[in-house]
């Protein structure tokens, strides 16, 4: 038998060496491959434990973490043919607006820890200007502007107390905005749900969620508590007219205090003025006339009333009830109301929706759906009467009052049949005119 040559069995070896390098080489690169899986994936579990991560891999997440946090949240998208204006220079949600009482502005907290204070005279231009007030540490929940409108006062989200802002004006024109050095004391157990300053300047009013209402000077000093026997407080304010505190909550009522003032202008006591009874479940919300005479509710019941409140309360005289209407939206979640300074218009919102209701009637005329991507958090009228103002996302959204301007025609139209002399009848006549002219810009004039 004839062994194979020498040549021939190197070229056999060479090739088997060859077959078993490339097979190594690949069951090796198969180890890599997964041992690269299970060192990202204990990166990953040591990011999440807080473990320090390899350089490379930790910028790349931080840069993957910068490109996310520039990408804004998309804004709600409204549109309405009664949409006068979306005042929109807020990053956060807003919570709470004021309008002040010369007219001139609105506030407006967010928590992006912020105050804008907006130019009312802009509303219907295409530019909407507002100036910035940061509110350190922390953020309002809730603001409202000082009878001057030189100062504002918010309650902070955190800190559960007030803090006062006051506004110089700049050369340019502008304002700056300094906080006081010592905000409020805490006293509040519980959240506070609403907070007002007397048109006169004299107190403060500061209500908790609890039972609780808080009388304060300007100084932050405590004047007076109120326990309102209520089991909780929905709602509380001040009139207009800074006579009375009211507040609502779990009881079937509301009920209206007197805050006295001797002839010096200092405190004397708090004593109770009258109640609005009628409701059979518990009240939601209420608000006050422009003038005081006239109140508002919304209850859980389902209904809506209008109450005349301008009687003689020292006498024992209640309240008269002039008006209920049907709000089924309130029996099944919380709403809040708006009542229009003329007493005419009542706008009930629930949920992210406004009703627009003739007082005088008791009939529905206006509604606007989804107004913003959240609840609505607070709803209003201008001084005027003529716009509605609502926040509940990052925009505040102003509406036309056209149940406003009906309201007028159908006042004046009443009042030209029992007018007695000419000049009396030229203005009317002119108001007359004025309403129809407003209503036919805005295509809402029936004929």
């Amino acid at each position: 038998m004839e062994l194979p040559q020498l040549p021939e069995l190197m070229g056999l070896s060479l090739l088997l060496g060859l077959l078993a390098l490339m097979a190594t080489a690949a069951i090796a690169r198969g180890w890599w491959l997964r041992a690269e899986e299970e060192t990202s994936s204990r990166s990953a579990g040591q990011k999440a434990n807080g473990l320090p991560l390899d350089k490379s891999l930790r910028s790349k997440k931080q840069k993957q973490h910068q490109r996310v946090r520039k990408e804004k949240p998309q804004q709600h998208n409204f549109t309405h043919r009664l949409l006068a204006a979306a005042l929109k220079s807020h990053s956060g949600n807003i919570s709470c607006m004021d309008f002040s009482s010369n007219g001139k502005y609105l506030a407006t907290c967010a928590d992006d820890r912020t105050v804008r204070i907006w130019s009312t005279k802009d509303f219907l231009q295409r530019e909407h200007r507002s100036m910035r007030a940061n509110v350190e540490l922390d953020h309002a929940t809730l603001v409202r502007f000082s009878p001057d409108c030189r100062a504002f006062i918010v309650w902070l989200a955190n800190g559960d107390t007030l803090r006062v802002f006051k506004m110089t004006k700049r050369e340019d024109g502008g304002y700056t905005f300094t906080a006081t050095p010592e905000d409020f004391p805490k006293k509040h157990k519980a959240p506070v749900v609403n907070i007002g300053i007397a048109d006169t300047g004299k107190f403060i009013m500061t209500a908790s969620s609890n039972t609780t209402i808080l009388i304060w000077n300007l100084k932050g000093h405590v004047l007076s508590t109120i326990n309102t026997n209520q089991m909780n407080n929905t709602h509380a304010a001040i009139s207009p007219c800074s006579r009375f505190v009211a507040s609502c909550g779990f009881t079937p009522d509301v009920k209206v205090w007197e805050v006295c003032f001797g002839k010096k202008g200092d405190f004397q006591e708090v004593v109770r003025a009258f109640e609005l009874k009628g409701h059979s479940a518990a009240v939601h919300f209420f608000a006050f006339s422009n003038d005081s005479r006239r109140m508002a509710s919304v209850s859980k019941d389902g209904t809506w009333k209008l109450w005349d409140t301008d009687v003689e309360y020292k006498k024992q005289q209640d309240p008269y009830l002039l008006r209920t209407g049907c709000f089924e939206e309130a029996s099944t979640m919380p709403c809040r109301l708006a009542l229009s300074p003329d007493a005419q218009v009542l706008a009930l919102a629930s949920g992210s929706s406004i009703h627009l209701y003739n007082t005088r009637r008791g009939e529905k005329e206006e509604c606007f759906e989804q107004v913003h991507g959240e609840c609505i958090t607070d709803l209003s009228f201008d001084i005027t009467g003529r716009l509605l103002a609502s926040c509940g996302d990052r925009a505040v959204r102003l509406f036309h009052n056209t149940p406003g301007h009906r309201a007028v025609v159908e006042e004046m139209q009443g009042l030209l049949k029992r007018a007695s002399n000419e000049s009396t009848r030229q203005r009317l006549q002119q108001q007359l005119t004025q309403a129809q002219e407003a209503l036919r810009s805005l295509g809402a004039l029936k004929k």
